[in-house]
């Protein structure tokens, strides 16, 4: 078992305000190459991540580690888990900071609305040790943002946990889905059609899961697995506004997702137990 600091001590530091100023950085990288066009340049390999790695995947990702080298330059020791790096370790392991630069690239990449900056500070190794958490999506301006114990924040403003709706004969009203690939729909159409009165897919987890914090969408599923830099920070949203999250199969450890950069399982998320159990009878690759 990988060593662990207390919550308390993860939480000293003053986490949002570097989340902002790396936000910041990377609204300043997007806002230099506005257009489509100038957007789909590679570096010319994979990130850690397996995905490959846009130019403003990079400088996105470089923006957040300025803010985290000068964290270390000020003593503080942490590993940080990213997209396009990897593991990189800053002194300790018994703090990580987990990033994906860009989720959503590809919307990044085409100028398709949701695509954004998500960082989780966490005191242990898995999903259920995340304290800190901030999602920040570019396309609407909307920062998502909670500490455990503390309840979720959109744009400063408490979150309040909603009502689950559903259509007349049942169904939840809208489902997301993500890694929304033809093939993967094709094989969940039925289930969703059981599930689901209306689904979306917004192309970035999590973004996807904060609209299930705050109850714009009634549940969520990846059809495929999900990396913890997807999403890791949003999950806690989730949680501290009153929703559920399981990752993988094990409705019994749902959060023991370890915090590294492969895919382990589906991420499932609803506002009630009913409409967990649900949205988990889905198919995912």
């Amino acid at each position: 078992m990988p060593p662990v600091s207390s919550p308390d001590a993860a939480l000293k530091h003053d986490w949002l305000a570097l989340c902002r100023r790396a936000t910041a950085g990377v609204r300043a990288v997007l806002q230099q190459t506005p257009a489509s066009s100038e957007r789909v340049t590679e570096v010319g390999g994979l990130g850690e991540g397996g995905d490959r790695t846009l130019v403003i995947d990079a400088e996105a990702e470089q923006c957040v580690f300025d803010e985290l080298e000068e964290l270390a330059a000020a003593g503080v020791r942490f590993t940080a888990v990213s997209e396009e790096r990897g593991v990189v370790s800053f002194g300790s392991d018994e703090l990580l900071v987990i990033i994906d630069p860009i989720d959503g690239s590809l919307n990044a990449k085409r100028r398709i609305t949701h695509h954004a900056l998500s960082i989780a500070v966490a005191s242990g190794p898995t999903m259920a040790d995340v304290v800190f958490a901030y999602v920040f999506d570019f396309g609407t301006d909307d920062e998502w943002r909670a500490e455990l114990g503390g309840g979720g924040f959109l744009n400063d403003e408490p979150i309040v946990a909603s009502a689950e709706r559903r259509s007349g004969d049942g169904r939840l009203e809208i489902v997301a889905i993500e890694a929304a690939w033809p093939l993967l729909m094709k094989a969940a159409a039925d289930d969703l059609e059981r599930v689901a009165f209306r689904i979306r897919a917004l192309g970035t987890i999590a973004v996807s899961m904060c609209q299930v914090a705050n109850g714009n969408v009634d549940g969520m599923v990846s059809l495929r697995g999900c990396r913890s830099i997807d999403a890791a920070a949003a999950q806690l949203i989730i949680r501290e506004t009153g929703g559920l999250v399981q990752f993988g199969h094990d409705a019994s450890d749902p959060l023991s997702a370890p915090l590294d950069l492969v895919a382990h399982g589906p991420v499932i998320c609803a506002l009630t137990t009913q409409g967990l159990a649900e949205v988990a009878t889905l198919p995912v690759e």
